[in-house]
């Protein structure tokens, strides 16, 4: 769903739909069209990015050597974040061209030397090695096949060193709302991420909020049925509503976010 007019695919192959959005829009500025939402405005992502870095900003606190694996990487704005900020950073993604950006990207901040990227199926996920942080935002939403979710989160977790904590950053709205669902989204319920969880021997350790405002997720569906310029200047409302009230309150509103950050730890590798 976007202003500039791509619709979600009939036939979702997960291979081929993210490296197109890779190819068009990866070396854009930023890269966020690729990687927030699809194909939006600039102000529109970079208000998502604020908020989901506002909403992690407690659990990317990492010394120096942590070892970090971050899943569905993208361009790397995570990876190059982490490993600013001493971290030695693994991220994977199912996008040639997603890792090639990533590369080019933590090339020219310098960070090449603590960061390295591999192309791979997040179901068929081994890297070698365990990782004291499992990052993962907005990347099992888009795994719509209930077994491939699961071998993923069990791969993740085989991934995880003892002692180490799983963050997770995925639409998970209290209730099932489906009004946003396409052919490669899917917004579950938090329950079924916990029933899910637990199945794959994570524990909660916490929960927290990221979006309580509703404005966007309301705007959404819709954006595509309306003028360019009448779903810009929505849009560019949706989102001055919404910052104030996530920047303030959004880790706090857990109950009435669309999104949320789990915090997870394997039962049997706790020190």
């Amino acid at each position: 769903m976007s202003v500039r007019g791509i619709p979600a695919p009939s036939l979702y192959r997960p291979p081929a739909y993210w490296e197109d959005r890779a190819q068009r829009f990866a070396a854009e500025g930023d890269g966020l069209a690729a990687v927030c939402a699809y194909g939006m405005p600039e102000f529109y992502n970079r208000a998502i990015h604020l908020g989901q870095r506002l909403a992690l900003e407690p659990w990317l606190k990492v010394g120096r050597g942590t070892r970090v694996l971050d899943v569905g990487c993208g361009v790397g704005r995570w990876s190059r974040l982490l490993a600013a900020r001493g971290a030695l950073v693994t991220g994977v993604d199912l996008s040639p061209t997603m890792v090639a950006q990533a590369e080019r990207r933590a090339a020219i901040a310098g960070l090449a030397g603590q960061c390295r990227f591999e192309v791979q199926d997040l179901s068929e996920l081994n890297v070698g090695g365990q990782f004291d942080r499992v990052l993962g935002v907005t990347v099992l939403q888009h795994i719509l096949d209930a077994a491939a979710l699961r071998r993923a989160l069990v791969a993740m977790t085989a991934h995880l060193a003892p002692g180490g904590r799983m963050i997770l950053l995925e639409a998970a709205p209290v209730a099932a709302v489906s009004r946003c669902d396409s052919t490669v989204f899917r917004a579950r319920r938090r329950d079924v991420y916990l029933d899910l969880f637990r199945s794959c021997n994570l524990e909660l350790r916490a929960l927290t909020g990221v979006d309580p405002a509703p404005f966007r997720t309301r705007l959404l569906p819709h954006v595509r049925t309306l003028p360019r310029h009448l779903s810009w200047s929505l849009l560019a409302l949706a989102t001055a509503l919404s910052l104030p009230i996530e920047a303030l309150f959004g880790r706090r509103a857990v109950g009435r976010s669309w999104h949320a950050v789990f915090v997870l730890e394997h039962r049997f590798g706790r020190n």
